[in-house]
């Protein structure tokens, strides 16, 4: 009796320490945080705060909703009613994107991309120390120089694409072809981080390959971490529940396969790169991603402890998959859907183009950028049904080409406007590490302004925000612990910013912005999309470090498609999205049928 009263007392301790204290603890700090004190919307559930009715924003425009009644600065509730920050004004975004260190993700966001294949130690995880010496490493293989010659692969995926859809096009005596292009865009993009991010064939666009075991590895692990579950919730706020995820058997599965084919590709890079470093080459391996990070790491230039261990650089193989994969098949989806509806600025942008010297009209057989070792664990590089051209003869005028697209203004400010519209990820969380916390300073009116105008400058634009005890604030104090959501499809679309046409597809926006929308502390066109373009190597750069190689591979996939087929949708279709890491379509009157872009494709006229 004795002793199970002991082990009874002593599950209750676990229990409290395990959960109640922690709950306590979290209900007093949240209670006292000075975000108590902004204005916002009522908190309509102790449990679950503001977060059911936020689920569908994207198409409820709730925080448009928000932004109108409590202005640019407010707080919403989290789990139990924790006060939340939001803001989408410019002069407080930069102050936290700029601290990045100080303003980490909070550790329930990178646990949840972390299970989503893109490890504990990726790049898009790691924080601090670790983070800045990554991104040093990883920096110079996402140059705009080492870039450029990735493009054959872009060049070969975009043309193998186009020539699908022309047989599909061709195949039907409909006026049109209806395909789903976001099903399609995502097995391009595929193939393209796959030989681009580390040398490996996927061959997703071959139609005679089943799924690859590594694609089919991802997509169970991608697929099993977005689903939403009442223990996900409890995950954030009690770390101790993540040690008892539940995985499947296909999850481990995966897991091991990635793990497998990860460690494979590490150890032939590895060898290849030993190879050229004892015969004193600088390149002549792989041009892939992966093979400069391991030619980094090999090349003694740098002391052992700054170099990434194996589990890091396994991670970032994942990581390469993950972010630069659904992200630019999502960007690309939603620029084809805007063109689609508007076939005013798709013409125009395919005039643009066809002033520009033609692309090579096959698929590219594999070059020096795109080594098949013999003994390689990737698949043999798939079969075409058209005559294949050779890069080698052709260098010269696909990189000509490729520099007359980056310079195409048109092509340009389509891009411009379709990532600024419908940016793959429609939010980022931080939370403020620093101990004692900090305040945060936001826009002061842009006219002249007296206390008695209420926040609002000679042209009404509301500014600042009164607390809960009437005082005009310019400043927003944050605790330690506080989560700030920064909301980048809305800041991207403020009407504040870029005017009352905010929500409108206008790429001739681009020839005058409004001076509000340069305030906007982008890394790229004013806009949010790559996050912000003020970061430092001591405060921390959080700005997606793939940037310029998601742009050209836009622009060469634009380039391609539009020049020679027309893009249109059903009138009375309605398309909405889905926000579940980054932003996916699908048919309101199809939710059964999951994420979907289904346009109508045709040759496009002479």
């Amino acid at each position: 009796m004795f002793l199970l009263t002991f082990l009874l007392l002593i599950v209750v301790a676990v229990l409290l320490v395990a959960f109640v204290v922690p709950f306590l603890r979290l209900l007093v700090r949240q209670r006292t945080s000075p975000l108590r004190h902004l204005p916002g919307p009522l908190c309509p559930s102790f449990f679950m705060g503001n977060l059911v009715e936020m689920h569908d924003q994207e198409n409820n425009n709730l925080i448009l909703k928000w932004q109108a009644q409590y202005g640019t600065t407010f707080v919403y509730h989290g789990f139990i009613g924790g006060p939340r920050l939001m803001t989408t004004d410019p002069v407080a975004i930069a102050h936290v994107l700029a601290h990045a260190y100080q303003y980490p993700k909070p550790d329930f966001v990178r646990d949840s991309l972390a299970s989503m294949a893109a490890g504990h130690e990726g790049i898009l995880t790691v924080e601090g120390e670790q983070h800045r010496r990554q991104r040093k490493i990883l920096s110079p293989a996402f140059s705009a120089l080492h870039i450029k010659t990735l493009t054959p692969i872009f060049w070969d995926k975009a043309i193998k694409l186009r020539n699908i859809w022309f047989d599909q096009v061709d195949a039907t005596e409909a006026v049109a072809q209806r395909i789903d292009v976001l099903a399609w865009l995502a097995r391009a993009t595929l193939d393209i981080i796959g030989e681009a991010g580390f040398g490996y064939h996927f061959n997703s666009l071959s139609a005679t390959s089943t799924q690859n075991e590594l694609s089919a590895a991802f997509g169970v692990i991608f697929s099993t971490a977005r689903k939403f579950r009442v223990i996900t919730i409890l995950q954030v706020w009690f770390p101790i529940l993540r040690r008892f995820r539940r995985n499947s058997a296909a999850m481990n599965k995966a897991r091991e396969t990635m793990d497998r084919i990860g460690m494979e590709l590490i150890e032939r890079k590895r060898a290849e790169v030993s190879v050229d470093l004892q015969q004193d080459k600088q390149s002549s391996t792989g041009r892939d991603l992966l093979s400069v990070l391991i030619r980094s790491n090999m090349s003694n230039l740098s002391p052992a402890s700054q170099n990434m261990s194996t589990s890091e650089v396994l991670c970032q193989i994942s990581t390469f998959i993950a972010a630069g994969h659904e992200t630019t098949a999502s960007a690309l989806t939603w620029c084809l859907y805007a063109l689609a509806r508007d076939q005013r600025v798709q013409t125009e942008l395919r005039r643009a183009l066809r002033k520009l010297q033609r692309s090579p009209s096959n698929p590219a057989t594999p070059s020096r950028h795109h080594t098949n070792h013999p003994d390689s664990v990737n698949n043999s590089p798939p079969e075409t049904t058209h005559p294949p051209i050779n890069y080698h003869e052709n260098e010269e005028s696909s990189d000509a080409l490729t520099t007359r697209i980056q310079g195409c203004t048109y092509l340009d400010w389509v891009v411009r406007e379709s990532l600024r519209l419908h940016a793959p990820a429609t939010s980022t969380m931080r939370v403020c590490s620093r101990p004692g916390g900090d305040s945060i300073p936001i826009s002061r009116p842009l006219g002249e302004c007296d206390p008695s105008c209420d926040g609002e400058d000679s042209k009404g634009t509301r500014s600042g925000y009164r607390d809960t005890y009437g005082e005009q604030r310019w400043n927003v104090p944050v605790a330690e612990g506080d989560i700030i959501t920064i909301p980048i499809q809305a800041v991207n679309r403020c009407q504040r910013l870029w005017g009352a046409d905010a929500w409108d597809f206008k790429p001739e926006r681009w020839a005058s912005l409004p001076e509000t929308a340069r305030a906007i502390p982008g890394l790229f066109a004013h806009t949010l999309t790559f996050l912000n373009g003020n970061g430092s190597v001591s405060e921390g750069n959080r700005a997606c470090i793939g940037w310029r190689f998601a742009l050209i591979e836009i622009k060469i996939f634009l380039y391609t498609l539009v020049k020679d087929l027309e893009f249109t949708i059903d009138g009375d279709m309605v398309i909405e999205k889905k926000v579940n890491v980054v932003t996916r379509p699908f048919v309101k009157s199809e939710p059964h049928l999951g994420n979907q872009m289904p346009l109508n494709v045709r040759r496009a006229p002479p």
